[in-house]
């Protein structure tokens, strides 16, 4: 008798789960969308291609759910990247530097698959370079992708000479504006990314290391994991990722500018991976969490600008909707709430 009693129920065994809060969440916001746009859910199909809200917020997800899901690894080493943003600012100038080009929409200076493997290879660069400031310099990740954010701004803008730089290529804008099977080209590429990772992490035996090293790097050391290697191949995931992100911007609203290019990125991926459930501890970490937490923040900006929310306080919105969530998110916070509201006469007047 007293098992079943302490046997818990298939509903709290489900919301005990660490996605329930973001899966909650992610509903409530398109339920809200739903209630002030009638329209909201529909899609409809439309020059040969899918059309609507929706297909709209995953297009607009993309570049987010790509540094996602590299923040995510990097967080798992207990690690951090806040240089995201100006990765994002580089490759986008390194690539319509290299693409160049004519008004005409038809020449390039470089060819495109160069380009692009020339801007990824940057952005390679930059995850290589956050890796061996932390992994063998030794600095904190903070201190040392905040090197990074700071000077890669500068790069960026010496890059496009201080001016934004328009892309007339067309072949280029296919990346984050052309559609394939009648969806947007750019949730391929997020789906081969995550595909890739997700197989990596869970059919071998790169997600143990990965949490070894997050939980104590000093004693998957001496178990004979590679810490300094994997910290640095996490690096280098995340930087190139956020290239991935970069090129998926830049094709999209076919210009790189190198001064407001990936603009608080970081910040937005960083708590994508934290509504996703990921431990900034390290350790702990979920790939579908931080996909559902990339996915909860546009669809909060989509519907703080489309309820009319002016400019001026969207971030504060933002803000608070996150600080809730995560304190509903948080065990020890419902624990704190249910003792206050098991307390002898909480709910009497005095």
């Amino acid at each position: 008798m007293s098992d079943e009693r302490n046997t818990p129920s298939p509903f709290a065994a489900l919301m005990h789960h660490r996605l329930a809060w973001p899966i909650i969440t992610l509903l409530l916001l398109l339920a809200v969308n739903t209630a002030f746009n009638a329209s909201f859910l529909r899609i409809e199909w439309r020059d040969g291609h899918l059309y609507g809200s929706l297909i709209d917020i995953l297009n607009r997800a993309a570049p987010l759910v790509l540094v996602s899901l590299g923040m995510t690894m990097v967080i798992a080493t207990r690690g951090i990247d806040i240089s995201v943003g100006a990765v994002v600012a580089i490759t986008a100038a390194v690539a319509a530097w290299m693409i160049g080009g004519s008004v005409s929409g038809t020449e390039s200076r470089f060819p495109l698959p160069v380009a692009i493997l020339g801007a990824l290879g940057v952005a390679l660069l930059c995850g290589l370079w956050n890796g061996v400031l932390v992994a063998r310099v030794g600095m904190q990740p903070i201190i040392a992708t905040l090197i990074l954010m700071v000077a890669g701004r500068g790069i960026a803008q010496l890059i496009t000479d201080g001016q934004i730089i328009t892309i007339y290529y067309t072949p280029y804008f296919f990346i984050g504006g052309g559609y394939l099977a009648g969806l947007p080209f750019s949730l391929f590429i997020v789906a081969a990314v995550f595909a890739v990772l997700y197989l990596a992490v869970t059919r071998t035996a790169l997600g143990l290391f990965v949490q070894a090293v997050g939980i104590n790097p000093t004693a998957a050391r001496v178990a004979g994991v590679q810490a300094g290697r994997l910290t640095v191949a996490a690096y280098v995931f995340c930087g190139v990722c956020a290239g991935i992100a970069g090129l998926l911007i830049s094709s999209n609203v076919k210009s790189a500018d190198g001064n407001n290019a990936g603009q608080l990125l970081e910040l937005d991926a960083i708590l994508a991976v934290t509504l996703g459930g990921t431990a900034l501890t390290g350790g702990r970490f979920s790939l579908v969490g931080s996909v559902i937490g990339a996915l909860i923040i546009q669809t909060l900006t989509y519907a703080i600008y489309s309820l009319g929310v002016p400019p001026e306080v969207n971030l504060v919105v933002k803000a608070v909707v996150v600080f809730i969530v995560m304190l509903l998110q948080s065990s020890e916070f419902r624990a704190q709430i249910g003792a206050i509201a098991r307390r002898p006469g909480a709910g009497a007047m005095s």
